[in-house]
């Protein structure tokens, strides 16, 4: 069941069709006519079907599956602490009487925004979330995991979301969207980017690659934004035959390793490796 929208809330959609706001609790309208039904898990679906490249864009249902066991386990969780404890740092509402509209491009299965609900509740701090995806079964599993929240199918480089509404935007791991994002985000809003650190699954590339390399990191600057904060957390995980898979899917190498390689990773009992990552904070200038 979708919970009742907080004080002060504001829907963060637009419509995919034509701009204008979208508002509604079971199906949302625009002054256009265009209208969009809430699906049954509680998302809806705002990916025209001419943006649409293939019919149904983004991992399948078995990759998002065993992406989400993978991080349900907890391997991650020096990441999921770490993100929440950057939101709550520099998430900053526009009002201080309003919660913080906080929006994940590339949301996945949510996992990421689970770990952030739950210290901004321990912390008595107001939130409402907002996250979208290109792949559909991520997007059900993210809604129906966190009904409190708000979750669309779109994309990235056309997000349906209204021009301000972010006080907080996250991108981890996914599509770089400039325009886009600084179209969303309000005067002084923020961005939180997460990169791999330079060690991050070292171990595992050694037994892919002939010769493993360390990740580039290199000072990003991107127009529109400046930088305002750094932050680089590193630890070790031992992953067992049956999640090593779901997290090679979960990387690049994935698409590009050759077979060979694969077969030596699918060939061990378990796999220790390093886990690194950066979390860039920025600016909308």
């Amino acid at each position: 069941m979708k919970q009742p929208n907080l004080p002060g809330s504001t829907s963060p959609w637009q419509c995919p069709l034509c701009d204008k706001p979208l508002s509604g609790e079971t199906s949302l309208k625009c002054a256009s006519g265009h209208s969009f039904d809430r699906a049954k898990e509680g998302y809806w679906h705002l990916l025209p079907v001419q943006k649409m490249r293939t019919k149904a864009p983004g991992d399948g249902k078995e990759m998002v599956a065993a992406r989400r066991a993978f991080l349900n386990a907890g391997y991650y969780g020096i990441f999921g602490q770490a993100l929440g404890e950057l939101c709550l740092e520099y998430g900053q509402p526009e009002q201080p009487n309003r919660p913080l509209h906080l929006l994940d491009a590339g949301c996945g299965e949510g996992w990421y925004d689970r770990c952030i609900a739950k210290q901004f509740e321990d912390a008595g701090r107001p939130l409402e979330l907002a996250g979208f995806d290109i792949a559909k079964p991520a997007v059900r599993l993210a809604a129906k995991a966190l009904p409190q929240a708000e979750y669309a199918v779109a994309s990235s480089f056309s997000q349906p979301v209204k021009t301000g509404w972010a006080d907080l935007l996250l991108n981890c791991f996914s599509p770089f969207a400039r325009e886009e994002f600084l179209r969303v985000l309000r005067p002084g809003g923020r961005m939180i980017y997460v990169v791999p650190g330079a060690e991050h699954l070292y171990q595992m590339k050694a037994v892919l690659y002939e010769k493993p390399y360390k990740n580039p990191v290199q000072e990003i600057a991107y127009e529109g934004f400046r930088a305002i904060g750094e932050r680089e957390v590193t630890g070790e995980i031992t992953v067992p035959a049956e999640q090593l898979e779901a997290l090679f899917a979960m990387t690049p190498y994935y698409w590009k390793t050759p077979r060979d390689g694969a077969a030596r990773l699918a060939a061990l009992p378990e796999l220790t490796t390093t886990i690194s990552f950066r979390f860039l904070v920025f600016e909308k200038e």
